[in-house]
C-alpha cells in the first residue's frame, strides 16, 4: 500500500513533536517535514509533494488560512487538515470556503486523527463532533458549504461569484472568454446545483456563504 505522505506545520513545538511522535511509527504513513509556520511549509514542498498538510490555523510570518488559500490555488489535490484550537464557526465556514477538506481540535484523541487522516485521503471531509456540536445552530451550513466546495466545478465557482457581482452574461462571457451560451449553461447548472429557482437564489446562496468576501 503506498504510505500518505504529510507534512505536519503547528508553531508550538511541543504540539508538533508530539503529532510527529504520534504518526511517525505508522506504517502506512510517511512525515516529509515539519513546519513552524506557513513559509516553512512551502520551503519542504520545494523537495516533496505531500497528500496532506496538518495545518494549525494561528502561526507567525503566513497563518493556516493563508496557506490553504495558497495550497489550493496552486495544489488543489492536496489534501488539507485543519488541527486548531478554534471552534469558530466564520472561521470554519472562511476555511471550507477556501476549500480545506477537514477540521479537527487539538484535543483529539490518536485514532480520531488516523480516521481523519484516512478519510481525507479517500477524498471526503471530516469535522470533529466537538466542532458540529457546538456549532450545532449551523451545521447545515457547514455540510452546505462542504458540498459546494466538492460539487461546484472551478469554472462554475468563478461564473457564480461575477453572478452575484451582478455582471451581465454578455460581461461574464467577456471575462472569462467562453460564449455566451455556455455562460447560461454554466447558470442552469448552478440553479440545479444549489436547488435554488433562480438568478436571484443564486445571488442569495453566494451572500449567504461568503463568497464575496
Amino acid at each position: 500500500m503506498e504510505k500518505i505522505k504529510i507534512i505536519i506545520a503547528d508553531d508550538h513545538t511541543m504540539f508538533l513533536q508530539g503529532i510527529v511522535s504520534l504518526l511517525e511509527n505508522e506504517e502506512n504513513i510517511t512525515i516529509l517535514g515539519k513546519a513552524e509556520n506557513g513559509n516553512a511549509v512551502f520551503k519542504i514542498m520545494e523537495n516533496a509533494i505531500p497528500d496532506i498538510i496538518l495545518l494549525d490555523i494561528s502561526m507567525p510570518e503566513m497563518d493556516g488560512i493563508e496557506v490553504t488559500k495558497i495550497i489550493k490555488q496552486k495544489y488543489p489535490s492536496i489534501k488539507i487538515l485543519i488541527v486548531s484550537t478554534h471552534s469558530n464557526i466564520q472561521i470554519i465556514a472562511k476555511l471550507i470556503r477556501m476549500g480545506a477538506d477537514g477540521y479537527l481540535l487539538k484535543n483529539a484523541e490518536k485514532q480520531e486523527l488516523l480516521h481523519a487522516i484516512h478519510t481525507i485521503k479517500k477524498g471526503e471531509t471530516y469535522f470533529c463532533k466537538e466542532v458540529l456540536d457546538k456549532n450545532d445552530d449551523n451545521n447545515s451550513k457547514i455540510k452546505n458549504n462542504t458540498f459546494f466546495i466538492t460539487e461546484l466545478s472551478s469554472r462554475e465557482k468563478e461564473i457564480l461569484i461575477l453572478i452575484a457581482q451582478e455582471f451581465t452574461g454578455s460581461e461574464i462571457a467577456e471575462k472569462t472568454f467562453i460564449s455566451l451560451n455556455t455562460v447560461n449553461t454554466h447558470r442552469r447548472n448552478l440553479i440545479s446545483k444549489l436547488n435554488v429557482k433562480n438568478t436571484a437564489g443564486l445571488v442569495k446562496y453566494a451572500i449567504e456563504y461568503g463568497l464575496l468576501d
